[in-house]
């Protein structure tokens, strides 16, 4: 089997430092054919991706966080080559909503025990996500945390926690299913799959491969309840919280003040207007057993 290893040298704290004599020590060699690309600029995976979906390779393996996982992806789309994650961003929420290994060692012998499954997509307004994305605060973060020149967790969770107090709800029309509902919120998730990474799960119950995705609203609240929430996030419990509402749906458009969004972590200003779609069976992926 063919296996494409794409390499973003930037991404997260620099785990995949000697990633490719790890690749040879830990990959099952009599089962795989692999070789490795490193980017050198922003959507430079999406065309490295491409060309080896050209040349008929079986697996991209992206090894970044979900940036690059997302541009590998959306050169990978609609064809039959697989895509597969090492997690080695800030967050990884791709790659965790499927069981890869927070180790890397680890996570690579994982790829020597897993198979092919198809999964949805999603746009908004055209651009395709994979994983979580949305507006308001969220987003907010996103666009902050593409300027730190620290990356990695710790620094996400610090800016989180520097700007929550401050940030303001926003109303936002939602249309969907025949319907115009009107939210005050803090965030609006769209989501493919259940988290934004590190166990962070906005959308606990999202299956990848129901034709639908959530939208999950996170309605307005008093601050002092950031540690509970924070709590029910990272223990899978957001869901049944009062203050979330999940909605699950084909298609939407989302009507708000401020555009800025972002997509399987990156920032976009996806304007006041901003329609998903759920594009079912669209990806094919390369995961670990069960």
């Amino acid at each position: 089997m063919k296996i494409r290893f794409i390499i973003n040298p930037i991404s997260g704290k620099a785990q995949h430092n000697g990633i490719e004599s790890r690749i040879e020590k830990h990959l099952d060699l009599r089962k795989f054919d692999f070789d490795y690309f490193y980017t050198k600029r922003a959507k430079h995976a999406t065309e490295l991706a491409q060309e080896a979906a050209k040349q008929n390779i079986d697996v991209v393996v992206a090894v970044g966080g979900d940036g690059t996982m997302n541009e590998c992806a959306k050169g990978l789309l609609g064809s039959q080559t697989a895509l597969a994650v090492l997690p080695c961003g800030s967050g990884n929420g791709f790659a965790f909503h499927f069981g890869m290994e927070r180790d890397i060692d680890k996570a690579i012998k994982q790829l020597n025990i897993s198979d092919f499954k198809v999964i949805d997509s999603c746009t908004a307004n055209g651009l395709p996500f994979f994983n979580v994305s949305g507006v308001g605060f969220d987003a907010h973060i996103a666009h902050l945390f593409a300027t730190t020149r620290i990356r990695g967790f710790s620094s996400y969770i610090k800016l989180v926690l520097r700007e929550c107090a401050n940030y303001p709800a926003q109303d936002y029309t939602l249309e969907f299913d025949g319907k115009n509902e009107v939210y005050n919120a803090v965030i609006i998730s769209w989501a493919n799959a259940t988290q934004f990474g590190n166990g962070a799960q906005i959308s606990p119950e999202s299956k990848v491969d129901d034709g639908l995705t959530e939208i999950c609203i996170l309605k307005d609240f008093r601050r002092f309840l950031v540690p509970l929430l924070l709590y029910r996030l990272f223990t899978g419990k957001i869901h049944q919280s009062k203050y979330m509402t999940i909605i699950k749906t084909k298609s939407i458009t989302i009507r708000c003040q401020n555009g800025q969004s972002h997509l399987d972590g990156e920032g976009h200003d996806l304007g006041h207007k901003i329609h998903i779609d759920t594009r079912p069976k669209t990806l094919k992926v390369f995961i670990p057993y069960g």
